[in-house]
Protein backbone atom coordinates (compact mmCIF):
# COMPACT_ATOMS: atom_id res chain seq x y z
CA UNK A 1 0.00 0.00 0.00
CA UNK A 2 1.04 3.36 -1.02
CA UNK A 3 0.79 6.69 1.40
CA UNK A 4 1.31 9.28 -1.61
CA UNK A 5 -1.37 10.57 -3.12
CA UNK A 6 -3.03 9.69 -5.63
CA UNK A 7 -2.18 11.41 -9.10
CA UNK A 8 -3.50 10.71 -12.78
CA UNK A 9 -0.54 11.11 -15.68
CA UNK A 10 -2.14 11.76 -19.00
CA UNK A 11 -0.41 11.11 -22.35
CA UNK A 12 -0.69 13.22 -25.05
CA UNK A 13 -0.95 12.81 -28.62
CA UNK A 14 2.49 14.14 -30.20
CA UNK A 15 1.54 16.22 -33.49
CA UNK A 16 3.20 14.78 -36.85
CA UNK A 17 3.02 18.23 -38.33
CA UNK A 18 4.54 21.41 -37.42
CA UNK A 19 1.20 22.45 -35.86
CA UNK A 20 1.01 22.09 -31.83
CA UNK A 21 -3.11 22.96 -32.08
CA UNK A 22 -4.56 19.70 -31.29
CA UNK A 23 -2.05 18.82 -28.48
CA UNK A 24 -3.08 22.40 -27.08
CA UNK A 25 -6.66 21.30 -27.00
CA UNK A 26 -5.72 17.79 -25.67
CA UNK A 27 -3.65 19.65 -22.59
CA UNK A 28 -6.81 22.38 -22.02
CA UNK A 29 -8.91 19.62 -21.91
CA UNK A 30 -7.48 17.11 -19.54
CA UNK A 31 -5.71 19.91 -17.27
CA UNK A 32 -8.97 19.46 -15.70
CA UNK A 33 -8.09 15.85 -14.31
CA UNK A 34 -4.56 15.55 -15.56
CA UNK A 35 -1.82 16.09 -12.60
CA UNK A 36 0.92 15.60 -15.45
CA UNK A 37 0.92 15.00 -18.34
CA UNK A 38 3.32 12.36 -20.66
CA UNK A 39 4.46 13.28 -24.28
CA UNK A 40 5.46 10.41 -26.11
CA UNK A 41 8.95 10.50 -28.18
CA UNK A 42 8.55 9.18 -31.78
CA UNK A 43 6.06 6.71 -30.73
CA UNK A 44 5.11 3.99 -32.58
CA UNK A 45 7.75 4.58 -34.71
CA UNK A 46 6.44 7.68 -36.50
CA UNK A 47 7.94 10.81 -36.50
CA UNK A 48 6.59 13.60 -34.57
CA UNK A 49 7.60 16.82 -32.43
CA UNK A 50 10.37 17.01 -29.85
CA UNK A 51 8.26 15.75 -26.56
CA UNK A 52 10.83 18.42 -24.78
CA UNK A 53 9.31 20.81 -26.93
CA UNK A 54 5.59 19.72 -26.34
CA UNK A 55 6.87 19.21 -22.87
CA UNK A 56 7.83 22.86 -22.41
CA UNK A 57 4.98 23.66 -23.96
CA UNK A 58 2.61 21.91 -21.06
CA UNK A 59 4.40 24.30 -18.43
CA UNK A 60 3.72 26.77 -20.92
CA UNK A 61 -0.26 26.02 -19.99
CA UNK A 62 0.34 25.69 -16.56
CA UNK A 63 0.77 22.11 -16.42
CA UNK A 64 3.32 19.56 -15.17
CA UNK A 65 5.53 17.39 -18.11
CA UNK A 66 7.16 14.34 -18.47
CA UNK A 67 9.32 13.84 -22.30
CA UNK A 68 9.79 10.19 -22.91
CA UNK A 69 12.95 9.82 -24.32
CA UNK A 70 13.77 6.78 -25.91
CA UNK A 71 17.31 5.21 -26.85
CA UNK A 72 16.30 3.76 -30.18
CA UNK A 73 16.76 7.43 -32.01
CA UNK A 74 19.69 9.20 -30.43
CA UNK A 75 23.44 8.72 -29.93
CA UNK A 76 25.19 10.26 -26.70
CA UNK A 77 25.90 13.21 -28.54
CA UNK A 78 21.93 13.66 -29.23
CA UNK A 79 21.09 12.69 -25.91
CA UNK A 80 23.03 15.28 -24.61
CA UNK A 81 21.01 18.16 -26.55
CA UNK A 82 18.06 16.77 -25.69
CA UNK A 83 19.09 17.34 -22.00
CA UNK A 84 20.87 20.62 -22.59
CA UNK A 85 17.58 21.60 -24.25
CA UNK A 86 15.44 20.45 -21.47
CA UNK A 87 17.54 22.39 -18.81
CA UNK A 88 17.48 25.21 -21.39
CA UNK A 89 13.31 25.31 -21.14
CA UNK A 90 13.10 23.61 -17.60
CA UNK A 91 12.07 20.15 -18.29
CA UNK A 92 13.28 18.67 -15.51
CA UNK A 93 11.37 15.12 -15.65
CA UNK A 94 11.88 12.05 -18.20
CA UNK A 95 10.26 8.82 -18.36
CA UNK A 96 13.60 6.50 -20.71
CA UNK A 97 12.30 3.97 -23.08
CA UNK A 98 13.80 1.38 -25.46
CA UNK A 99 11.63 2.54 -28.62
CA UNK A 100 9.15 0.47 -30.76
CA UNK A 101 10.12 -0.83 -34.12
CA UNK A 102 11.28 2.40 -36.27
CA UNK A 103 8.68 2.78 -39.51
CA UNK A 104 11.53 4.15 -41.31
CA UNK A 105 15.22 3.91 -41.06
CA UNK A 106 16.97 1.59 -38.06
CA UNK A 107 17.57 2.00 -34.59
CA UNK A 108 21.26 3.26 -32.78
CA UNK A 109 22.97 0.89 -30.56
CA UNK A 110 24.87 3.67 -29.04
CA UNK A 111 22.80 3.91 -25.75
CA UNK A 112 20.21 1.83 -23.69
CA UNK A 113 17.56 2.76 -21.55
CA UNK A 114 19.98 1.82 -18.76
CA UNK A 115 22.98 3.83 -20.02
CA UNK A 116 20.81 7.09 -19.94
CA UNK A 117 20.08 6.62 -16.52
CA UNK A 118 23.74 6.33 -15.51
CA UNK A 119 24.52 9.39 -18.05
CA UNK A 120 22.05 11.31 -16.32
CA UNK A 121 23.23 10.42 -12.98
CA UNK A 122 26.39 11.51 -14.00
CA UNK A 123 25.73 15.07 -14.66
CA UNK A 124 26.45 16.49 -11.31
CA UNK A 125 29.89 16.66 -12.03
CA UNK A 126 29.32 17.91 -15.23
CA UNK A 127 30.07 22.09 -15.26
CA UNK A 128 27.43 22.44 -17.91
CA UNK A 129 24.85 21.44 -15.95
CA UNK A 130 25.78 23.07 -12.47
CA UNK A 131 23.32 25.43 -11.79
CA UNK A 132 20.45 23.54 -13.41
CA UNK A 133 17.93 20.76 -11.27
CA UNK A 134 19.05 17.82 -10.81
CA UNK A 135 16.92 15.54 -13.15
CA UNK A 136 13.91 13.09 -12.30
CA UNK A 137 13.61 9.96 -14.39
CA UNK A 138 11.70 7.30 -14.51
CA UNK A 139 11.70 4.03 -16.13
CA UNK A 140 9.08 1.49 -17.92
CA UNK A 141 8.20 -1.93 -16.54
CA UNK A 142 6.82 -5.26 -17.83
CA UNK A 143 4.74 -7.17 -16.09
CA UNK A 144 7.69 -9.94 -15.00
CA UNK A 145 10.39 -10.07 -12.90
CA UNK A 146 11.89 -6.57 -12.45
CA UNK A 147 15.93 -5.89 -13.59
CA UNK A 148 17.80 -5.07 -10.46
CA UNK A 149 18.85 -1.52 -12.28
CA UNK A 150 15.93 -0.13 -12.87
CA UNK A 151 15.42 0.45 -9.33
CA UNK A 152 17.86 3.60 -9.67
CA UNK A 153 14.88 4.75 -11.73
CA UNK A 154 12.79 7.85 -9.34
CA UNK A 155 9.04 6.55 -10.84
CA UNK A 156 8.19 3.55 -13.10
CA UNK A 157 5.38 2.55 -15.46
CA UNK A 158 4.31 -0.32 -15.73
CA UNK A 159 3.15 -1.66 -18.78
CA UNK A 160 -0.70 -1.46 -20.08
CA UNK A 161 -2.61 -4.34 -19.03
CA UNK A 162 -5.91 -4.88 -18.82
CA UNK A 163 -6.20 -6.68 -15.76
CA UNK A 164 -6.56 -5.19 -12.48
CA UNK A 165 -5.85 -8.19 -10.74
CA UNK A 166 -2.21 -8.80 -12.78
CA UNK A 167 -0.95 -5.59 -11.75
CA UNK A 168 -2.03 -6.24 -8.26
CA UNK A 169 0.38 -9.64 -8.60
CA UNK A 170 3.14 -7.74 -10.13
CA UNK A 171 3.27 -5.18 -7.45
CA UNK A 172 2.91 -7.38 -4.75
CA UNK A 173 5.73 -9.59 -6.60
CA UNK A 174 7.81 -6.37 -6.94
CA UNK A 175 8.31 -4.39 -4.20
CA UNK A 176 9.96 -0.77 -4.53
CA UNK A 177 10.38 2.57 -2.98
CA UNK A 178 9.58 4.70 -5.31
CA UNK A 179 5.85 5.91 -7.21
CA UNK A 180 4.85 3.33 -9.76
CA UNK A 181 2.35 3.89 -11.73
CA UNK A 182 -0.15 1.43 -13.58
CA UNK A 183 -0.57 1.71 -17.22
CA UNK A 184 -4.18 1.95 -18.73
CA UNK A 185 -5.63 2.06 -22.32
CA UNK A 186 -8.46 3.37 -23.84
CA UNK A 187 -9.24 1.12 -26.65
CA UNK A 188 -11.33 2.87 -29.64
CA UNK A 189 -12.27 0.83 -31.49
CA UNK A 190 -11.91 -2.89 -33.17
CA UNK A 191 -9.53 -2.02 -35.65
CA UNK A 192 -7.21 -0.20 -32.60
CA UNK A 193 -7.87 -3.51 -30.61
CA UNK A 194 -6.51 -5.32 -33.32
CA UNK A 195 -3.71 -3.32 -34.00
CA UNK A 196 -2.61 -3.23 -30.98
CA UNK A 197 -2.51 -6.99 -30.63
CA UNK A 198 -0.37 -7.31 -33.21
CA UNK A 199 2.38 -4.76 -31.85
CA UNK A 200 2.48 -5.88 -28.23
CA UNK A 201 2.23 -9.52 -28.20
CA UNK A 202 2.06 -10.14 -24.81
CA UNK A 203 -0.75 -8.09 -24.07
CA UNK A 204 -4.05 -9.55 -23.38
CA UNK A 205 -7.13 -7.59 -24.25
CA UNK A 206 -10.57 -9.34 -23.37
CA UNK A 207 -12.59 -10.51 -25.98
CA UNK A 208 -15.99 -9.61 -24.20
CA UNK A 209 -14.48 -5.78 -24.12
CA UNK A 210 -13.80 -6.33 -28.22
CA UNK A 211 -17.56 -7.18 -28.57
CA UNK A 212 -18.51 -4.52 -26.74
CA UNK A 213 -17.00 -1.95 -28.51
CA UNK A 214 -18.10 -3.14 -31.89
CA UNK A 215 -21.39 -2.17 -30.76
CA UNK A 216 -21.00 0.91 -28.64
CA UNK A 217 -17.81 3.05 -29.36
CA UNK A 218 -18.17 4.20 -25.77
CA UNK A 219 -17.53 1.21 -23.96
CA UNK A 220 -13.58 1.43 -24.21
CA UNK A 221 -13.73 4.38 -22.43
CA UNK A 222 -16.10 3.11 -19.76
CA UNK A 223 -13.56 0.33 -19.13
CA UNK A 224 -11.07 2.25 -19.14
CA UNK A 225 -12.35 4.75 -16.19
CA UNK A 226 -13.49 2.12 -14.04
CA UNK A 227 -10.07 0.70 -14.16
CA UNK A 228 -8.55 3.50 -12.91
CA UNK A 229 -10.85 3.35 -10.27
CA UNK A 230 -10.76 0.55 -9.44
CA UNK A 231 -6.32 0.64 -9.53
CA UNK A 232 -6.88 3.96 -7.15
CA UNK A 233 -9.44 2.20 -4.65
CA UNK A 234 -6.77 -0.86 -4.46
CA UNK A 235 -4.13 1.51 -2.66
CA UNK A 236 -1.74 -0.56 -4.48
CA UNK A 237 -0.12 2.41 -6.86
CA UNK A 238 0.44 6.19 -7.04
CA UNK A 239 -1.71 6.67 -9.86
CA UNK A 240 -2.15 5.55 -13.25
CA UNK A 241 -0.67 6.50 -16.52
CA UNK A 242 -3.42 7.12 -18.77
CA UNK A 243 -3.49 6.68 -22.30
CA UNK A 244 -6.98 8.21 -24.10
CA UNK A 245 -5.81 8.49 -27.55
CA UNK A 246 -8.77 9.92 -29.25
CA UNK A 247 -11.18 9.75 -26.88
CA UNK A 248 -9.91 12.39 -24.54
CA UNK A 249 -12.54 14.89 -24.30
CA UNK A 250 -14.85 11.77 -23.15
CA UNK A 251 -12.41 10.38 -20.35
CA UNK A 252 -12.11 13.57 -19.01
CA UNK A 253 -16.01 14.36 -18.81
CA UNK A 254 -16.26 10.62 -17.06
CA UNK A 255 -13.61 11.07 -14.96
CA UNK A 256 -13.98 14.67 -13.78
CA UNK A 257 -16.66 13.80 -10.94
CA UNK A 258 -15.01 10.50 -9.93
CA UNK A 259 -11.41 11.34 -9.08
Amino acid sequence: MTDRPFELVCEVEPPTRPDLKHVRHQIGTLSKIAHSFLIPDNHIGRATVSSVAVAHEVQAMGGRSIACLNSRDRNLLGFRRDLLTAAAYGVDQFLFVYGDKPNSGNRTSDLTVRSMIEEVRSLGEDPAFAHTPAFRVGTAAGLRPLPAWKRAADFMFVQVSFSVDALLRWREANPVDMPVYAGVMVVASENHARRLADAIPDIDIPAALVDRIATDRLAGVEAACEQVLRIRDSGAFDGVHLIPVARYREVESRLSDAL
